[in-house]
């Protein structure tokens, strides 16, 4: 256990499965608390927040909400202080991701992934802000690819482009009382089961990475561990890519 971390609290947002539940893992088993968000996924959220607490009582709570009801979130967080007596940290890892040609895009659709990938953010960080002890931090999970131009993602790309811009001007704007970074994945972490690749896709996909393989949910899990340690005390507005060097190419 990393004594440092003993006894924080950080709270994972869409923390239940796939690259949340791995974030989850990694900062519980470097010490944390953690207070695991959930939209739909009641259930693996509880058993995730079930196995964390048989491994160390105490240590692990549910909380439901839809993160776009923006004035629902200061009661939202308030209930996370409350559960655990403190906030020390907040990883924004929800999101939604699938294509939109601007031929088809819909309101709807907009209204979504500009909801899920920018605004809840945003919302969600000032709404923890009051909340926050000394040494604070902020880890947004944006995408590797997200200052390249994807054809058909446009309100998508669009939102995670905003956010990679939000992260820099809020680690300006929240100095010195609180540190903001963020990880960006390559899309080639985990398959998008909104849209999911057919085998084949799969089986070539390593070959369009330098490294020639994808990457995990756990290698993503490890650079928001290190943001949130202090060994990264120093760094604020840093982006750092996972993604196998995908967005040079």
């Amino acid at each position: 256990m990393d004594g440092s971390a003993h006894n924080r609290v950080v709270l994972v947002t869409g923390g239940a499965r796939r690259i949340g539940a791995a974030i989850v893992r990694r900062l519980h088993a470097g010490g944390w608390r953690v207070a695991i968000h959930c939209n739909r996924s009641h259930g693996a959220a509880d058993a995730l927040a079930a196995a964390l607490n048989t491994a160390r009582p105490d240590s692990a709570a549910v909380f439901a909400a839809d993160l776009r009801a923006t004035a629902e979130l200061d009661t939202f967080v308030a209930r996370v202080h409350a559960r655990f007596g403190r906030l020390d940290a907040l990883v924004n890892n929800a999101s939604v991701y699938y294509s939109t040609p601007l031929a088809t895009l819909t309101e709807a659709a907009f209204e979504e992934l500009t909801g899920i990938n920018l605004k809840a953010p945003l919302f969600l960080t000032r709404a923890c802000l009051p909340h926050f002890g000394s040494g604070a931090a902020v880890v947004n999970v944006l995408d590797a690819l997200a200052l390249r131009a994807r054809r058909h993602y446009v309100a998508y790309g669009a939102a995670k482009a905003a956010l990679w811009t939000a992260t820099e001007i809020l680690a300006v704007e929240l100095a010195p009382e609180v540190r903001v970074n963020g990880v960006a994945p390559g899309h080639h972490i985990a398959w998008e089961e909104r849209e999911p690749l057919s085998a084949e896709d799969q089986a070539a996909a390593p070959e369009r990475v330098p490294l020639q393989r994808l990457g995990t949910p756990e290698e993503v899990a490890d650079a928001v561990g290190f943001l949130l340690s202090p060994q990264a005390a120093f760094l604020n507005g840093a982006v750092i890519p996972v993604d196998g060097g995908l967005r040079l190419l």
